[in-house]
């Protein structure tokens, strides 16, 4: 005989907390419904003393005070029961990675290690309910014709959801429902408001990639050798950290541009957060240079070399990294090209050349310092068969990069310059270069200045 296949029960979770993230956040409020697919059979609610202050805008939103939790459970007390509510049930929220996170986090610490599978009702209505304005659970409610009351409270925002899951199941005619729960389809990885169809015509090459905001405010630029595969780890896993839990919930677009390498990549990325100055970007914005080689014309007619601090605005003949190289390489100029000490910084004035005699000199040793920094192209690998890579090196400063045909003519080296995109190039950016160069000499050639 045939066996009835059991059908699932969903555990339908709101929560409250003090703020955006698991690990530093506390929960103040959980509401948890049992749906068996047709109607709710059982509900949990409780406040949750959180043992740390609510911030006042959260308690002006939510209603929730300190005072208001300070005879309620904490949540070690409450897990037991949320244990077993949740246990054996598939994990439902609107934007369930933010609830889950916390949920699991919090779970873990009180000794309830938790995994359950999830389904989130916002790429849910998404896929049932295309071409809204808004999947906000307010807007969708509106829309939906769903009462929402006790709005930003566990209680009134799980029972809304509910009523909302129950018609996506009602009108889920093409099991969407259980494609989503499948584990390999990753839709419950992805944040809630990124079109799956967006990130599964992501590429799997070299590039760099950019996670947009509603408005199409760039929020966040990386680079990968593997677009796609980067991209998805960035949604794989549920770190409690405030950088996943705040930027996942502000994803939605990507775009991206292919390149040859990684080299190229990597220089890509770094131009582009200096450009760009993404909000979620911290790592990259700490490698400008510190010092710099500065030459100017003072008011009796010098020329003058000076070291300071570096300014991005300001031009400079040469960056440094250490104050120590700075002043190592301006006490070589003046030995070598009998440069006033005092006319570069260091020293007494003394008797000093005329403007004409010492700034002749200054000449001379500048132009000697940029010979000596090297002209070259490092050419490699393009994004297909026909063309190949090329990033430009001229006087020791990046001029540009992109790709050229390979029918180009390369014995002229204008034409290849000319096809190329110009980039702000810095002292990290220098960096990868030279060592890529040294590492890969056969994709060098050397340039006359």
């Amino acid at each position: 005989m045939k066996q009835s296949r059991i059908s699932p029960q969903y555990a339908i979770v709101d929560i409250e907390t003090t703020g955006g993230y698991a690990s530093g956040c506390g929960i103040t409020e959980i509401a948890i419904l049992i749906h068996d697919g047709r109607q709710v059979i059982d509900r949990f609610a409780s406040l949750v003393n959180p043992h740390q202050p609510i911030p006042l805008s959260i308690q002006a939103m939510t209603g929730i005070t300190d005072e208001l939790v300070a005879n309620s459970p904490a949540f070690n007390e409450v897990a037991p029961r949320i244990h077993a509510l949740l246990a054996g049930r598939i994990f439902v929220a609107h934007n369930v990675n933010f609830d889950y996170s916390f949920v699991k986090h919090h779970l873990t610490v009180a000794g309830y290690p938790f995994e359950a599978p999830r389904l989130c009702t916002v790429r849910i209505s998404r896929k049932l309910r295309p071409g809204l304005p808004s999947y906000s659970l307010g807007r969708l409610c509106d829309a939906l014709g769903i009462p929402l009351s006790n709005r930003h409270r566990a209680g009134g925002d799980a029972e809304a959801t509910a009523i909302l899951f129950g018609q996506l199941v009602q009108s889920d005619t093409q099991g969407i429902i259980a494609e989503m729960l499948k584990k390999t389809s990753g839709h419950q990885q992805l944040p809630p408001n990124l079109p799956r169809e967006q990130f599964d015509a992501l590429p799997h090459d070299a590039g760099v990639y950019y996670f947009r905001d509603k408005g199409g405010k760039v929020i966040y630029v990386g680079k990968a050798r593997n677009i796609r595969k980067r991209i998805a780890q960035h949604f794989t896993g549920h770190s409690a950290q405030p950088q996943r839990q705040h930027f996942l919930r502000h994803i939605h677009n990507i775009t991206y541009t292919c390149c040859g390498t990684e080299l190229m990549a990597l220089l890509l990325e770094a131009a582009e957060i200096q450009r760009l100055w993404p909000v979620y970007n911290r790592a990259l914005k700490r490698f400008e240079p510190k010092y710099a080689l500065y030459a100017y014309e003072d008011c009796g007619g010098y020329q003058r070399l000076a070291i300071g601090k570096h300014g991005k605005y300001h031009n400079h003949v040469h960056v440094f990294h250490r104050q120590l190289d700075a002043y190592n390489l301006l006490h070589r100029l003046i030995r070598e090209f009998n440069l006033h000490p005092a006319l570069c910084g260091i020293g007494n004035a003394g008797d000093q050349p005329s403007p004409s005699v010492h700034n002749a000199r200054v000449k001379k040793a500048l132009r000697h310092l940029a010979q000596h920094l090297p002209t070259f192209a490092i050419f490699d690998k393009g994004r297909h068969a026909d063309e190949a890579s090329c990033i430009w090196v001229e006087q020791g400063k990046l001029y540009g990069m992109g790709h050229v045909s390979h029918h180009a003519d390369m014995s002229a080296p204008e034409t290849v310059k000319e096809a190329l995109t110009r980039y702000p190039g810095n002292h990290y950016m220098m960096q990868l270069i030279y060592s890529y160069a040294e590492k890969h000499p056969a994709t060098v050639r050397k340039l006359a200045p």
